[in-house]
């Protein structure tokens, strides 16, 4: 897997951070910078430790599902775009509030929004990757985009949420579509 393709992969699975990301920043009211490199770090980590877990769970499993591993790729990646799509259109829209994240609740929706990059993960055991190059660059590049998310939703409110799942979902069906593809013609 190319540098390039690996990093639209980062930033497809790092959308449900950015979203989550934007609608906690909307909620600021003080102390933004603080609550915004909490909640980066939080999802960074989460980010790069789903995918690393989903991996050896694959590496394990991989002289079994060789033979079909471009399939469970475009699968699992078409279910996590398509996931992320029905949730930009169907979920309701953040609520305002006033302050701090409680650590609960963070570690919740870290954890939710990781559940997409355990599955990548779990894709990237079939394919040609160097595991711990993939995963900082999809913790460092999730925690970016979430403090950016954090900022971002503080300014400008929650009309950027949807935009980003939204773009996510295609993001990582695109990507499975071109390993399929891939496989197939090559």
């Amino acid at each position: 897997m190319s540098l390039l393709t690996l990093l639209i992969v980062a930033i497809g699975v790092s959308a449900d951070a950015f979203a989550v990301s934007l609608a906690q920043g909307v909620r600021l009211r003080r102390r933004v910078h603080r609550e915004a490199l909490r909640i980066a770090l939080t999802f960074g980590l989460f980010q790069a430790l789903m995918p690393l877990l989903g991996w050896a769970v694959g590496a394990q499993l991989n002289a079994v599902i060789a033979p079909v591993d471009h399939w469970v790729a475009f699968g699992l990646l078409t279910l996590i775009g398509g996931r992320m799509l029905w949730e930009a259109f169907h979920s309701a829209p953040a609520e305002g509030g006033a302050g701090r994240i409680r650590t609960r609740r963070l570690l919740a929706l870290a954890l939710a929004t990781s559940i997409d990059a355990l599955a990548v993960g779990l894709s990237l055991a079939f394919l040609d990757v160097d595991i711990l190059p993939a995963v900082i660059l999809i913790g460092l590049l999730t925690a970016v985009l979430a403090y950016g998310g954090v900022l971002l939703g503080h300014r400008a409110g929650n009309r950027w949420e949807k935009p980003a799942e939204i773009a996510g979902g295609l993001v990582l069906i695109g990507i499975g579509t071109k390993i399929l593809l891939e496989h197939l013609l090559g």
